[in-house]
């Protein structure tokens, strides 16, 4: 496997008045992750990127880390270099944040 972990954040947009995670952070987010893997040297070896529709439109933004299946939501930017720290690189997910459907 090349990538020992994939950030999927949702970017998706729906119609207008309807919640979505796109709207919402989605694409500031990715950035946000992008920026903070490539500080820490992870660059190639975690991935994050934008995801379509993660079924948790209600609860957004939302992101699943794998191959962990760790859903978190909601995520602020604020939230992005505690989530690397925590989850990605101490291998610990962050609970307080994690999404419990």
């Amino acid at each position: 496997m090349k990538f020992q972990k994939h950030i999927f954040i949702c970017t998706n947009q729906k119609e207008s008045g309807k919640a979505c995670c796109g709207e919402e952070r989605g694409m500031e987010l990715v950035q946000k992750f992008r920026d903070v893997l490539n500080e820490k040297g992870l660059k190639g070896t975690v991935r994050a990127q934008r995801a379509g529709c993660l079924d948790a439109c209600k609860f957004g933004p939302a992101l699943v880390v794998y191959p962990d299946g760790v859903y978190y939501a909601p995520v602020s930017p604020d939230d992005v270099e505690r989530i690397v720290n925590e989850h990605i690189i101490g291998g610990k997910p962050v609970e307080e944040l994690e999404l419990n459907w």
